[in-house]
């Protein structure tokens, strides 16, 4: 591994070092690394049920909830989460850029990206796309290139191989406080090509592009659910990749737009996977447009490439035959000019796709948020790359524009501004929902997995700490997903389910009820129920025992209605006000000994579901403090501002507060720090104990402790947790003795490293005017992450032998949370606007 810290890892985002040849820099504040080169020691996954694909992750295309596509630092696409809430990883070689280049030295064509890997399970099918020549690898010794990310913006720059200088920006509109085009299922390449030489240089860029309509829906209808090794839920996908009937290509043209439309077949009406994918550029003078509706993609690829790169011209067709089941259709678009010497130009390429229909449990649907602007018919993807074409420049502004108050903040580490902005990746590529708007909706119903490996939406104890960039940045759509639960908290669904928890111990078969009535559940379904109704997706615990849910709920309400950029909406408050008072009740009746704190059970029943509590607990009980607090607060200003007779839940919610206010440090205050809890004797330090007080002091509630207990144990936390495992180099473990020595050596969850946990404890020492601490935690989980070849797979859990759990995870965004405490903070250029 690297050396651990920002300092380290900023060195690397910057370039090359003193004596290097001067090369293309990455822009400020951009993930980079030389192109195609491989990673010599990369995190591996902890347990071998867990989804691992690999270091070769670049950042996702797409809008929330549109689906997404992956462009990988090698060139190639590689990630499809084109069907809501399902992940599919491979390459597709013909999905591709290449180049043709002619002129005094000679001529030359690559496909721009380095060679995909044959595929080991079909053997006879022989080596990708034979006929191609592929672009080098960089090496320790030789760069070829650079690709660099700074979500929605990623550049490649290829050096070395062409006379002509090549460099793309790629970039989707993702655009705070747009509630329209951050939805576009719509990837914009902006090609600039320039010629450094003295003489002429004939240039010729293709795009070519395998028909996948039809293939992004489950074939398995039963979507049958099994458990993993570690006891967590898993549902069967079988999506179907390859299949072909009925996909037919052509030419399409428009104003402003030439290009080739790959189709399928449609129903009546549309189904899951149906739709259109578009590839198109803008007609330009001088600028020679060729199009092939048609090529067989399965063989040697040798129709397209021969010509390509013999001359730079692509076959012309305009063949709209329908294909049967076992052929494949590809597509391809090529732009041909000259560049002078001196002379530059810049080639937009555009790839957008509508697939407008997202399937759940048989007979159930929903259709994606972007087909409120373009229609539910799945016939729009020219209409969509059109407006691509011609906004992309104004997109472009918009995205500098709301990133410059971040990148301006040079007292914040490079390698800390870059992770704020790819962090967001998730929000696309963790298998995101977003529904058309309705009555209800007006801004339509949304939802982030937790993973892809726990895949259900919006675990309420994860987005606690995930959930500070949608705040921050949409906080229509952090508004929309706390009504969801609102609604959820009053339901009940009696169906029994086995707990997973109880598997993994050997205690044979426990059975619980899926949600209770006033039970907060901890997610809002799973895409192969129905999300947003069928509520408590996991079975790994009994979620109607946790003892945090209930006030993460109360918390995040409030803290959306205090910090919300676009201002404090009381209409919001009020329609969450029913559900925390609920809420808050339920909980209550976990105080099993009338202490006013409730107690935990002893079953793992909070955020950490692996590690059990017994009675109070210094996690739970604080937040359950804070989450009174701001109960209280939120009925005084309903019933003043909107006229609510609120005066007999303050009463009693005061007097709870009281109550648990004089037992939280009786009972768990060790003169140091914290106790992880009253009963169990455990003697550890827990680095997330005081949660609750991180969030009372966000929010301007009064503090769950006193100051210099808050500082004494977040010292105990530093030296025990952060320093004294493995110094400092990993990030804070989330549970070990005061000398720093684990409880138990194999132990899971107090051993782990919690990138989204490490962010909001680094947000909690920053309020408590700790930065640099926050800073050296940020550091050496950034490290870890963009260093270890995780960039925009995020896991939730890392350890200190260089494995990690549940990829793509959602807390991991609690990164926003150190923006939030940051001083001065402005806010972020756009977030405030209105919902559309």
């Amino acid at each position: 591994m690297a050396p651990f810290g920002l300092s380290a890892l900023t060195s690397r985002l910057r370039g090359p070092g003193p004596g290097k040849p001067a090369a293309w820099a990455a822009p400020p504040g951009s993930w980079s690394r030389p192109f195609g080169l491989g990673w010599e020691q990369p995190y591996t996954v902890r347990y071998a049920s867990n989804l691992d694909d690999g270091p070769s992750h670049g950042m996702p295309l797409g809008g929330f909830g549109a689906g997404c596509i992956g462009r990988a630092p090698d060139g190639n696409f590689n990630l499809w989460h084109l069907d809501g809430g399902e992940h599919w990883f491979g390459t597709l070689p013909d999905c591709q850029f290449s180049l043709f280049e002619s002129g005094a030295k000679g001529r030359r064509a690559h496909a721009l990206a380095v060679k995909p890997q044959a595929d080991a399970s079909r053997p006879e099918a022989g080596e990708p796309l034979g006929a191609w020549d592929w672009y080098p690898a960089s090496t320790t010794e030789r760069s070829t290139g650079t690709y660099a990310a700074r979500y929605p913006l990623s550049w490649t720059e290829y050096e070395g191989v062409f006379d002509a200088q090549v460099g793309v920006q790629a970039f989707s509109p993702i655009l705070p406080g747009d509630y329209q085009r951050s939805s576009y299922p719509v990837a914009v390449f902006v090609w600039t090509l320039s010629n450094p030489t003295d003489a002429p240089l004939d240039l010729s860029l293709l795009l070519s592009w395998r028909n996948t309509t039809g293939w992004f829906t489950n074939t398995d209808p039963s979507a049958a659910v099994t458990f993993r090794d570690d006891g967590s839920p898993e549902h069967n996908y079988v999506p179907a990749i390859g299949q072909g009937a009925g996909q037919r290509n052509r030419q399409v043209d428009g104003d402003g737009l030439s290009g080739v439309l790959l189709e399928g077949v449609l129903c009546e009406p549309i189904a899951e996977g149906q739709g259109q994918w578009c590839l198109a550029t803008s007609p330009q003078e001088g600028v020679q447009v060729q199009r092939c509706s048609r090529w067989d993609p399965s063989g040697s690829g040798a129709e397209l490439w021969e010509p390509f790169a013999r001359e730079g011209s692509i076959p012309q067709s305009d063949n709209d035959r329908a294909s049967s089941a076992s052929e494949a259709a590809s597509a391809a678009l090529a732009v041909r000019f000259r560049l002078e010497p001196g002379e530059s130009r810049q080639i937009p390429l555009v790839i957008s796709w509508d697939l407008p229909v997202t399937a759940y449990a048989t007979g159930s649907r929903a259709l994606r948020r972007y087909s409120d602007f373009f229609s539910a018919s799945g016939t729009n993807a020219a209409a969509i790359a059109a407006e691509a074409l011609r906004d992309w420049p104004a997109w472009l502004q918009q995205i500098e524009a709301w990133q410059q108050p971040v990148l301006a903040r040079t007292d914040l580490p490079e390698a800390l501004r870059m992770a704020l902005f790819n962090e967001l990746y998730d929000l696309a590529s963790g298998g995101s929902l977003w529904t058309a708007a309705s009555s209800a909706d007006p801004v339509g119903q949304f939802g982030v997995l937790e993973c892809l490996d726990y895949a259900w939406y919006e675990s309420l104890d994860v987005r606690l700490y995930g959930s500070f960039a949608l705040l921050q940045l949409w906080p229509e759509l952090d508004k929309a997903v706390l009504r969801s639960f609102a609604r959820a908290i009053p339901a009940a669904d009696a169906t029994p389910r086995p707990i997973g928890w109880y598997f993994t111990q050997g205690k044979g078969r426990v059975e619980a009820a899926r949600k209770l009535a006033g039970a907060t559940p901890h997610d809002l379904g799973a895409p192969n129920e129905r999300p947003f109704e069928a509520t408590n997706y996991t079975a790994y615990q009994d979620c109607n025992l946790w003892k945090d849910l209930a006030s993460d709920f109360v918390l995040q309400v409030w803290r959306t209605f205090k910090l919300a950029p676009n201002g404090e909406d009381l209409r919001f408050l009020a329609d969450c006000w029913p559900a925390a008072v609920q809420a808050l009740h339920y909980l209550k009746a976990f105080d099993t000994n009338n202490d006013g704190l409730p107690d935990n059970g002893g079953a793992p029943d909070q955020t950490f579901d692996d590690w059990p509590l017994k009675g109070v607990s210094a996690y739970c009980g604080a937040l359950w403090i804070a989450a009174l607090e701001a109960a209280l607060a939120m009925a005084q200003r309903l019933q003043l501002d909107l006229g609510l007779d609120t005066s007999g839940d303050q009463r009693t919610f005061g007097s709870w507060l009281e109550q648990s206010r004089s037992n939280f440090d009786r009972l768990l205050w060790n003169g140091e720090f914290y106790k992880i809890d009253a009963e169990s004797g455990t003697p550890v330090v827990m680095a997330d104990q005081l949660c609750g007080d991180f969030y009372a002091r966000l929010l301007g509630l009064p503090s769950v402790v006193a100051d210099e207990r808050a500082q004494s144990a977040l010292r105990a936390v530093k030296e025990a947790c952060f320093e004294g495992f493995q110094g400092g180099r990993l990030g804070v473990a989330n549970g070990l003795r005061r000398d720093g020595t684990p409880l138990d050596p194999n132990g899971t969850h107090p051993l782990e490293v919690w990138t989204g946990i490490n962010f909001g404890l680094a947000a909690y020492y920053r309020l408590m005017e700790q930065g640099d601490t926050a800073l050296a935690i940020c550091g050496a989980v950034v490290e870890q992450v963009y260093g270890g070849g995780l960039q925009f797979r995020t896991p939730e859990a890392i350890t200190g032998v260089n494995t990690f759990r549940a990829c793509h995870y959602l807390r991991a965004m609690a990164i926003w949370a150190l923006w939030a405490t940051h001083t001065n903070w402005q806010g972020i250029p756009g977030a405030e606007r209105e919902a559309a």
